[in-house]
């Protein structure tokens, strides 16, 4: 008889625990975050694609040209 009570009470506390759990709000704050930085993140590779593109178009030929323009001085 003692195993039956002890049975029904462990069951109790059980549905008590998953009843806590399905009612707590704590971590909703936690998804919103999980977003806000996968949004950062890929934003920033885009924002350095974007600068690696130009600097490398752009600034390494004109850096490169000078830098044997100097070296290349008959005079």
């Amino acid at each position: 008889m003692t195993s039956i009570w002890a049975a029904k009470q462990k069951a109790r506390e059980l549905t008590d625990r998953t009843k806590e759990a399905l009612v707590n709000r704590e971590g909703q704050g936690t998804l919103d975050v999980a977003i806000t930085v996968l949004i950062s993140i890929v934003l920033g590779a885009l924002i350095l694609a974007g600068l690696y593109l130009i600097v490398d178009s752009t600034v390494l030929p004109t850096i490169t040209q000078r830098i044997k323009d100097m070296f290349d001085y008959a005079g």
